[in-house]
């Protein structure tokens, strides 16, 4: 159930709402917008049967919420989510996830060596990328694959993040590593193969850090929005989408990139949507086309692989850019970008 708010209610009248239907034993959502205030109350709605909550001070309408995503919904919310990182170094601007600007992440798929790190930080700032996007942590689906640095890898994030001043996103994949990962990564990443891992979407939702999920191998937008809400539910309300590919019968590309799930996701949420062209085609020479077009798709942001020598990389070596060709990339999207009225 929502509770559209006047424009002219008073903290003390939102207050008392909130205060009224915590005592029915309902979680309340306060969305808070330039034009309105939005209160999304979760839990079993029979208790308020018949209660009269449109004639309590302030309130404008009061709407039912069909969908079971009550707090990702596009219902909920009068405007988008913007998520915003705030900057690194004094005089910085922050980096805005679901604003006008296109973010892109990129870096190798795990961190490898400190100095391959700093190298491709200091190529993904140069070329104008916000974020840095290398995994500590790396689910593999043969136990005989590489599988991170861990801890170390952690290390050397935190070195990068303060002397080359860009922020991070890595993979988080144990409830029990959670505050490790969150002390130093700006981003937590939930990978594909644990977006149902529910323990783990609890967790994450009880930071004030921003967490990312990615769209699981065979599931549906309507379950990616309901992992969503595992973390939304617990208050953490920086959640971005990405979509990354799912298994179909098509064998020619690793994934099949689904860039319908763009649109439809910001149709039905109003959460920032990224898009995965790396994982979602599995091959380097179809990364740029699909990256392009996903920012004419209306992409909030893009994530990539890149490594100086793929044929060494230790994972996803096949679906990594070259640095040469991750700068071409830059310079296309923002050509596609600023016809849209945008940039990256």
């Amino acid at each position: 159930m929502i509770i559209v708010l006047k424009k002219n209610a008073t903290e003390k009248q939102v207050q008392h709402i909130v205060d009224t239907v915590r005592g029915w034993k309902l979680k309340v959502h306060v969305s808070r917008g330039t034009e309105r205030t939005i209160l999304g109350l979760i839990g079993d709605e029979r208790v308020i049967l018949g209660q009269p909550l449109d004639i309590f001070p302030g309130v404008e309408s009061v709407l039912h919420v069909l969908k079971p995503y009550k707090l990702a919904s596009a219902e909920g919310r009068t405007e988008r989510t913007r998520i915003r990182l705030p900057p690194l170094r004094k005089g910085g601007r922050p980096v805005v996830l679901g604003g006008p600007e296109v973010v892109v992440m990129a870096g190798p798929c795990s961190i490898e060596s400190r100095e391959l790190l700093f190298a491709l930080a200091r190529l993904v700032k140069k070329a104008g990328g916000k974020i840095l996007r290398a995994g500590a942590f790396k689910p593999r689906t043969s136990p005989y694959a590489f599988q991170g640095l861990g801890a170390e890898g952690l290390r050397y994030l935190a070195e990068v993040r303060a002397e080359v001043g860009i922020h991070v996103i890595t993979e988080v994949m144990d409830p029990r590593d959670v505050d490790l990962v969150a002390d130093v990564a700006d981003v937590l990443q939930i990978g594909a193969r644990n977006m149902q891992n529910f323990n783990l979407l609890k967790a994450v939702g009880q930071l004030r850090k921003p967490v990312m999920i990615k769209r699981g191998l065979a599931n549906t937008l309507e379950e990616l929005l309901l992992s969503a809400e595992y973390v939304l539910s617990e208050g953490n309300h920086d959640v971005l989408l990405c979509e990354r590919g799912i298994r179909t019968f098509e064998t020619m590309t690793r994934n099949t990139l689904d860039l319908a799930a763009v649109p439809l996701l910001q149709r039905e949420s109003h959460l920032p949507v990224i898009v995965d062209p790396s994982h979602g085609t599995g091959h380097w020479d179809l990364v740029v086309p699909m990256a392009r077009a996903a920012v004419a798709a209306g992409a909030d942001g893009i994530m990539v692989e890149i490594h100086p020598r793929p044929a060494e990389a230790l994972s996803d070596g096949s679906q990594a850019l070259l640095p040469k060709n991750f700068i071409k990339m830059m310079t296309a999207l923002n050509a596609v970008a600023r016809v849209l009225g945008r940039k990256v």
